[in-house]
């Protein structure tokens, strides 16, 4: 006899048994039935695979991901910054610099009025002249207090004062120089792109204003004249002052007194005074301060006695003891030269000459 649940004909052939009827234990209650969604497909969609078992992936995006491009721009900001950091640097040389102004001289010889005084004794001939209270070499180029300016340090100032103090001991005071040989101890203190300029005043001098080799020292001419006495009596004054952010200019005014006596001549020979006065413009950029070089620009120069009729370019030729100007002035000044300086010549003062 069948159970309750079965029908009446009993279980059908082919069906499982009642008590192996998997799915007599799930239970629908009425809110499920009511809460299932049903869904009727198309044809269409019947047909076509409307619930594919694999998951297709989006399609791959062309281009740089987004992290690849955070990461370019934070290469791009370091670069940046480096290199405006760079740029902006305190120290450094700028990237375009001025070369160095070419030197422009004026060489002026003081011709006496008289006969040249002289005597055979050395401390009564500086005793007797204007230079009697001048300091003996290096010591009368004296360096003024060194102070910062806008742009350049205390440091900076006193490189410039010294290395324009190194040129003037070298250029008027050492003994090499001043016979007219030795050239190569000023050549060093010069910035390098006004060497070519002084390798040509040496090797062709020429009265020009800009090829001068006594615009860029005092040297005699060691075949007329010979220095009677090493220790050069000095005055004068030095000062600097910045023009603009890059370049610091030190101007200097120097009086030197020479006791000179013929070449060859006997210590008993009488000496005579021989003066020049240099009046200087050097400037100095960031390298120049860093490589103790400078850019002499402006030399003028004022040297007596000497005879107007002589070329003093090249060489000084003092008018020695007892001697007078040859007449004569200046070579002649052609208007029509292109760059062309005048001649010029002085005449030297009667108190500038030692008192008999």
């Amino acid at each position: 006899m069948g159970g309750p649940s079965d029908p009446p004909e009993g279980t059908p052939e082919g069906a499982p048994g009642g008590g192996e009827d998997e799915y007599r234990s799930v239970v629908f209650d009425e809110s499920f039935v009511r809460a299932a969604r049903l869904q009727e497909y198309s044809a269409q969609e019947r047909i076509t695979d409307h619930a594919p078992a694999v998951r297709r992936r989006p399609p791959l995006r062309r281009g740089l991901s987004r992290q690849a491009l955070v990461l370019f721009f934070l290469i791009v900001v370091a670069f940046g910054t480096a290199l405006y950091m760079g740029v902006r640097h305190p120290y450094q040389r700028p990237a375009v610099e001025e070369p160095a102004e070419s030197l422009r001289t004026t060489v002026v010889p003081l011709a006496p009025r008289g006969e040249v005084p002289g005597t055979s004794d050395l401390e009564r001939l500086y005793a007797s002249s204007p230079a009697a209270q001048f300091r003996v070499g290096a010591e009368g180029v004296t360096l003024p207090g060194a102070r910062r300016t806008a742009h350049f340090s205390d440091s900076q100032v006193m490189s410039a004062l010294i290395t324009t103090k190194d040129y003037l001991v070298r250029s008027s005071l050492d003994p090499a120089v001043l016979t007219g040989g030795e050239t190569r101890a000023v050549r060093v203190l010069l910035d390098p792109d006004q060497l070519e300029q002084f390798d040509r005043s040496f090797a062709r001098p020429a009265a020009d204003g800009r090829h001068a080799p006594t615009g860029w020292l005092v040297r005699f001419d060691p075949s007329r004249v010979e220095l009677a006495d090493h220790t050069v009596r000095v005055r004068g004054t030095m000062q600097a002052a910045e023009t603009d952010a890059s370049t610091l200019e030190v101007s200097t005014d120097h009086t030197f007194a020479y006791a000179v006596r013929p070449a060859g001549a006997d210590r008993d020979a009488e000496v005579s005074l021989f003066t020049v006065r240099r009046e200087l413009l050097f400037r100095f950029d960031h390298d120049d301060l860093r490589l103790h070089q400078a850019q002499l620009v402006l030399s003028e120069v004022q040297a007596g006695p000497l005879s107007c009729a002589e070329d003093s370019a090249a060489r000084l030729r003092p008018l020695l003891a007892g001697q007078t100007a040859r007449e004569g002035g200046p070579a002649g000044t052609d208007p029509y030269a292109p760059g062309g300086t005048p001649a010029l010549c002085g005449s030297l003062a009667t108190q500038a000459q030692p008192k008999p």
